[in-house]
């Protein structure tokens, strides 16, 4: 019968022992008060903070270089494939030369019998010039002569351009890039019929080593960060290096630079188009992506209050303002919708040097006497209880 007693108290302190761990796993894990009524309070003092702005941006390569052909005729190859990373001079695409080669072979003939003929017509000149010093011709016979040497020189000549033009049109039949990029889409296949005037052209060649982002800044926006003075050259340097959010939400690794302003303010918007640019070694970001760029600045002077010391109701934030008397007072407070998930910043409602409760606020009540004590002795005295019941000393665990 003994044994089964003790068996029993044994069973009790075991159980006990559980209830109190959950009751203290509970309270450490809802930043709660232990069950008495201490109260962490935490002075609320002016100070800066360091906050980013988002402004809705596109992304443009350095260079969106439109390809279009030079020449008409039908597509007969595609050199490369789209998105390719291409280099000067690459070729990209073939139009039939058929019709251009013939043009530029009947070009190279044309020259060589200008070339034949003006060789005859500069020794007959010559032919006639001797005869004329002696008096063997007239003058008429001697002037004529000339007169055809100079218009063989002058059909030579024009021969010449029309093979320079013919070799031209002839290598415009490769399409090649103009410089270093990457190939957007291709809105015509091999067997497509093109020409200079086609209304799409035959891809985009993007340059995209650095990126151009493209933002817009308000009047006073500007003005902020501007009225130090100085030429726009020395006000772009004193700006901070910008982030870029990509679509995904992600930060982009890489750190831009604002590195020009426009001169004219959109009378509609009221705003100033801005740009920055971004490094790009990893062809991460493409021409004509949406994006936003984060813009740094630090608020001087300023109230910051930890959001988990506040209540919402119907949008409204509140906080328990601590009175002389120990007694907290439930205040409304005004913040700015910019923070940084962990702290509110307080535009009104409090004021330098008041304390608020910061923990355990939702067992709080308006005119409710609490014992303040700082996050400290409070963070001192949660670890004090766990050590208290790691030893089993559960007499004093819980007070």
């Amino acid at each position: 019968m003994e044994m089964k007693r003790n068996k029993s108290f044994s069973f009790s302190r075991i159980a006990l022992f559980a209830v109190g761990i959950s009751m203290l796993t509970a309270c450490g894990s809802q930043g709660g008060t232990m069950g008495d009524d201490q109260f962490a309070v935490q002075e609320v003092q002016s100070t800066s903070s360091e906050q980013a702005k988002r402004y809705p941006a596109t992304i443009r390569g350095l260079q969106d270089i439109e390809i279009r052909p030079q020449v008409s005729g039908f597509i007969v190859k595609l050199c490369v494939d789209e998105g390719a990373t291409v280099h000067k001079g690459q070729a990209l695409f073939q139009i039939d030369p058929t019709q251009y080669k013939a043009a530029f072979d009947q070009a190279a003939a044309g020259v060589e019998s200008a070339k034949a003929n003006l060789k005859t017509l500069t020794e007959t000149e010559a032919n006639k010039r001797m005869l004329h010093e002696q008096k063997i011709i007239s003058d008429f016979e001697y002037q004529t002569a000339v007169n055809n040497l100079l218009t063989a020189k002058a059909s030579l000549a024009q021969a010449e351009a029309s093979y320079t033009a013919a070799k031209q049109n002839l290598g415009f039949c490769t399409v090649t890039s103009p410089s270093d990029g990457v190939i957007g889409t291709f809105p015509y296949r091999i067997g497509a019929l093109v020409s200079p005037s086609v209304a799409e052209p035959l891809t985009t060649v993007s340059q995209i080593g650095d990126m151009y982002v493209y933002f817009s800044l308000t009047e006073k926006e500007l003005l902020a960060l501007t009225k130090a003075g100085g030429t726009l050259k020395e006000q772009l340097e004193k700006m901070p290096a910008v982030q870029l959010e990509l679509a995904d939400g992600s930060m982009y690794s890489e750190k831009g630079k604002v590195d020009a302003v426009s001169g004219v303010i959109d009378q509609t918007t009221g705003s100033v188009s801005m740009r920055a640019i971004f490094p790009n070694k990893s062809n991460v970001l493409r021409s004509g992506g949406m994006a936003n760029v984060v813009f740094p600045y630090t608020m001087e002077n300023v109230l910051l209050v930890p959001q988990s010391a506040t209540v919402e109701i119907q949008d409204k934030k509140f906080v328990y303002v601590l009175q002389p008397d120990s007694t907290v007072k439930y205040t409304e407070i005004q913040i700015s919708n910019l923070n940084d998930g962990k702290s509110y910043i307080v535009l009104g409602g409090l004021k330098s040097g008041d304390k608020i409760a910061v923990e355990g606020v939702t067992r709080l009540n308006d005119g409710m006497k609490i014992t303040p004590i700082t996050p400290a002795q409070k963070e001192a005295k949660y670890r004090q209880a766990l050590k208290d019941q790691k030893e089993g000393n559960l007499a004093t665990a819980f007070n």
